[in-house]
């Protein structure tokens, strides 16, 4: 590596050098290293860069091929090189042709100056059109270990799952680079720290507080995976029945339309031995996207999450569920939808971002997505929200409904002012042709009218939702399993 100095410099800050990396991440004794004679082709830097300061190889996760690159940080900073970029782009182009998942350990700096420099240096450079039109044929994982720079923040963003260590930054330019060229003066944590990430820009999936932690996420994102795009995800068998009832349900979920409860209870209580695996839980907190099991297959699940905003999506929950709607569908991994919305977060801040764009890119992608999928409507589902959500005529299998569900163009209150205000206003006793109303909207919305004209398939016991998704997920795989057309595979990889 970069020589015993740098090794204990990288261990005082806490961190693991690129091949200790690796160890954690990979079964032992399975890695085999690519490039390991590899150095700098500037003359006179041979001697600093072994391996030209990249860490590749192929090894086994739990059992499974994967491909492996690690920066080290120990070699100029963890920049790349001429070297170490041609060899990252042919171990990346070998994992798509021979259908191997790649895993990156990332901390650098970005490309080296030397090396970029000059009109010659920089057009070596530059991404190339076959390493951005790979269509999410093998899943990329990464993990920022590090603070990074360049191309591992590229790398980063256009990777399928990204977690970070906190204490890190990942950014375009460090501090450095950003006071010396725009006069801007700021700390890395506020640059392009975990938080910011997590909580605003939605551009890592997940946050680890160690190295450890973060490369057991990664693998237990990959246990989801499939190898690559001509797999399903992997089946595990369990002892959970899949017709268990849920006697708890009626207890997570409050019948009075204002009360907030947890929608991760559900989800847990419905999934295999209640394990869920979230993506992005901090950020568009007021919709739940994550992966689980019903009777041993994996599903992605988007669900409203009551707790924030009342489940009311807004920009950055709209841009969430497309992101992960393209996963899901790229994988072959069904959807399933648990509703609970009162409509979309309107008004002057949402259209300063853009909402109506986000909902129907939302709206498209679910509309391009051939994955089996599956919704039930749990409490609430208003307005636009509904089609969103996989309701009637966007492609689901099956749309069911718990009996006490509010089905409507919106809420009673809203609607019955909007509607009825005026009269309202000249009414002799205004509380009770309230009341009348309320309960006239309230029969209205009842799940029972559209199970009638079949615009929804059932109306089902709370406790056997369960059930409902575990027994109609078999019937829907019946024909190709969960293998869908990949029509969203050529999307972007981040909105």
């Amino acid at each position: 590596m970069g020589g015993q100095q740098k090794v204990e410099q990288q261990h005082s800050l806490g961190r693991g050098t690129a091949r200790e990396r690796i160890g954690m991440l990979v079964d032992s004794g399975t890695f085999m290293e690519l490039g390991l004679l590899n150095h700098s082709d500037l003359p006179g830097h041979e001697e600093q860069s072994p391996a030209d300061g990249l860490i590749c190889g192929l090894g086994k996760v739990a059992g499974r091929p994967v491909v492996v690159q690690a920066m080290d940080k120990t070699v100029f900073g963890g920049a790349t090189g001429h070297v170490s970029k041609r060899k990252a782009r042919e171990v990346k182009a070998y994992a798509v042709k021979r259908g191997l998942p790649v895993f990156e350990l990332a901390e650098g700096s970005g490309l080296r100056m030397p090396d970029g420099m000059g009109s010659d240096g920089i057009s070596a450079s530059l991404p190339t059109r076959d390493g951005l039109m790979t269509a999410r044929q093998v899943p990329g994982i990464l993990g920022i270990m590090g603070d990074s720079f360049g191309a591992p923040t590229w790398h980063a963003v256009t990777s399928d799952y990204v977690v970070q260590v906190k204490g890190t930054c990942m950014a375009v330019a460090g501090p450095r680079m950003l006071e010396v060229a725009t006069g801007e003066t700021i700390a890395a944590e506020d640059l392009g720290g975990w938080k910011l990430h997590a909580e605003v820009t939605g551009q890592n999936d997940d946050v680890a507080e160690s190295e450890q932690e973060c490369i057991d996420k990664m693998r237990a994102f990959f246990s989801y995976m499939p190898l690559n795009a001509q797999q399903e995800p992997p089946f595990k068998r369990t002892e959970d029945d899949p017709w268990r009832r849920i006697d708890d349900a009626v207890q997570i979920v409050p019948t009075k339309r204002n009360r907030a409860y947890d929608m991760t209870k559900l989800i847990r209580s419905i999934v295999d031995d209640q394990e869920f695996f979230p993506l992005k839980p901090l950020f568009g907190r007021a919709l739940i996207t994550g992966l689980a099991r019903l009777d041993g297959r994996v599903v992605g699940i988007v669900a409203s999450q009551p707790l924030y905003s009342a489940g009311a999506a807004g920009p950055d929950e709209c841009d969430k569920a497309t992101e992960f709607i393209c996963l899901c569908d790229s994988f072959h991994i069904p959807l399933i939808f648990l509703l609970d919305t009162p409509g979309f977060r309107i008004g002057s801040v949402g259209e300063r971002e853009k909402i109506p764009t986000k909902i129907m890119v939302w709206n498209q992608a679910l509309a391009y997505s051939t994955v089996p999928k599956l919704s039930v409507i749990v409490r609430k589902a208003i307005g636009m929200a509904y089609a969103n959500m996989c309701g009637p005529g966007m492609g689901a299998d099956f749309v069911a409904a718990w009996p006490t569900a509010e089905i409507n163009f919106t809420g009673p209150e809203v609607g019955i002012n909007v509607v009825y205000g005026r009269q309202l206003m000249n009414a002799e006793n205004p509380s009770e042709e309230r009341k009348e109303l309320l309960h006239l909207w309230s029969f209205d919305s009842s799940p029972y009218k559209a199970a009638a004209k079949h615009y929804i398939d059932d109306v089902i016991d709370p406790r056997d939702t369960r059930k409902f998704l575990c027994q109609s997920l078999e019937y829907a795989c019946v024909k190709n399993g969960s293998k869908s057309q990949r029509l969203l595979a050529n999307w972007p990889t981040g909105f």
